[in-house]
């Protein structure tokens, strides 16, 4: 029974995320899952309680995984959710690793079992945002992006939060359980971090720097399909051009806005194709302004064959003048790239968006000037969940283009997505400005909040005033997540040294 029950409690806790967005459910379930603990005296049990858990958990937060699997021709829909449950069952693994923490070192006290709990899940997400090449897709913090705990974020970070995220649902615990000093010192530290104040943002002149951001709502079925090229840049260009705003502008498209290449290595035709790409894209671009728009360069080491491709922000200028590319560094398996290739292939599973050349990894976060407009960084779609890792820190943006290609996420992906965005924009205190095809783009500002934004699945786009400068650097920003780890190993510490003075005093 006990095991059913913390299987439930994991999965009714994903409907803390968004697009649901209950985040009492949180802290609710985590108070479930302590009660749990404490009535279980085997750790192989504790284990199984919590990987069922984080089971329960990921199988309904990423259900958006099984909708992309639905664009695999080859392959029946159903395997989609094959794939949910399959990576479901490692990710479990992470919460599994936290509990077995909690319950060894903490389950002789209360408080000691709380403060394991909270600092070994900020360590454990930590860790799962870096094995494997990393998933840390909805860490617990997210469940709190429209609470004023937002603004933690930029001190602790986005594993911190996860932190006071699950001291809140011990917090529910220690209440339920009269520990009512306990209750309350944790009541204390939470309320003092509610009042943290934000990053402050340096006075600039008030000089507008109107920028336009462009949803076409192109689906994924349609978006690769042979002919609809030409469909798609007319539709951009339509939005682009619409009346409204002022210029010059910024102009924003989504993640591989332009699917035919935009640069070929390859010779004779193939770059005169990648060039009247390039004129037609820029075609919207006016005298001092910019377009910033998601495509794809292809690679040749012969100058005949593709030998490699990478998926890239460009940046074009009046008359297609290539301002700056930056190439995505941090790939998806089977969207970007096919794992063991040679295997899967002869099965029938290809990469989830076509292709037969996988794309070469960037070198990184990258800072581009861009004259009058102050320095942009760039994070192409799932780059921008990984805390610690958007920005390049010795050349620090004034803001963060985020264009990203959502269509193939279902209904519950693109909310989430932009929910990440959200932490990273708090934590570094540096605005984000999302394009994607289908929704949802938004304008996200210094301090996490949602300025402007675009309905999922609706062809529109939004002008707005470029926030510029940034906050000044957070404390985050300064020491990245050495600050959420310190914190994490300083809550186990606590606990421990809590737990054998519980154990010390009912020994004498």
């Amino acid at each position: 029974m006990l095991f059913l029950v913390a299987f439930v409690a994991g999965a009714v806790s994903a409907f803390a995320f968004q697009p649901v967005g209950l985040w009492p459910l949180m802290p609710i379930a985590i108070a479930l899952l302590c009660e749990l603990l404490s009535r279980d005296a085997k750790l192989k049990r504790a284990l199984l309680i919590g990987w069922l858990f984080g089971l329960g958990q990921f199988v309904i937060g990423l259900n958006w995984i099984a909708t992309a699997f639905t664009y695999q021709a080859a392959m029946p829909a159903w395997l989609g959710w094959i794939a949910v449950v399959l990576l479901s069952l490692y990710l479990a693994v992470y919460p599994m690793l936290a509990v077995g923490i909690a319950w060894t070192f903490g389950r002789s006290r209360p408080i000691a079992l709380v403060l394991c709990l909270a600092g070994a899940w900020a360590i454990t997400e930590w860790l799962r945002g870096g094995i494997f090449t990393g998933f840390p897709w909805n860490p617990v913090a997210a469940t709190f992006d429209d609470t004023h705990l937002l603004n933690a974020t930029a001190t602790i970070g986005t594993y911190g939060l996860s932190l006071l995220v699950v001291l809140a649902g011990g917090l529910v615990w220690l209440l339920v359980r009269r520990e009512w000093r306990v209750a309350g010192g944790i009541a204390a530290v939470l309320l003092a971090l509610h009042f943290l104040p934000r990053p402050d943002v340096p006075d600039h002149p008030q000089n507008i720097r109107p920028i336009r951001v462009v949803q076409p709502n192109i689906g994924q079925q349609d978006k690769w399909r042979p002919g609809f090229s030409e469909i798609a840049n007319q539709r951009l260009a339509q939005l682009s051009l619409k009346p409204g705003g002022a210029h010059p502008r910024l102009l924003f498209w989504p993640e591989a806005a332009v699917t035919n290449p935009l640069q070929d290595a390859r010779g004779g035709p193939y770059q005169a194709y990648a060039a009247f790409e390039q004129a037609r894209a820029a075609s919207v671009v006016g005298p001092g302004e910019y377009l910033l728009t998601g495509g794809i360069a292809l690679f040749s080491k012969d100058g005949i064959n593709v030998t490699g491709a990478a998926n890239s922000v460009f940046v074009f200028g009046q008359g297609a003048r290539l301002a700056a590319r930056y190439d995505k560094a941090h790939l998806v398996p089977y969207g970007e790239y096919l794992p063991m290739r040679p295997l899967l292939s002869s099965i029938g599973l290809s990469r989830l968006a076509p292709g037969d050349v996988d794309f070469a990894s960037g070198p990184g976060p990258r800072t581009v000037a861009l004259p009058g407009w102050g320095k942009v960084g760039f994070q192409l779609c799932y780059e921008i969940i990984f805390s610690g890792e958007v920005v390049d820190r010795r050349n620090r943006p004034d803001f963060i283009f985020n264009p990203s290609n959502d269509a193939w996420f279902g209904s519950w992906g693109p909310p989430q997505h932009l929910a990440q965005a959200r932490l990273r924009a708090a934590e570094e205190g540096i605005p984000v400005i999302r394009s994607t095809p289908t929704g949802i783009s938004a304008l996200v500002d210094a301090h996490g909040q949602v300025v402007k934004s675009l309905p999922w699945r609706e062809a529109a786009f939004f002008d707005a005033a470029l926030p510029l400068p940034a906050a000044n650097p957070t404390f985050f920003a300064r020491y990245g997540n050495v600050i959420p780890l310190l914190l994490g190993f300083a809550l186990v510490i606590a606990g421990i040294a809590l737990g054998r003075a519980g154990r010390y005093r009912r020994n004498t």
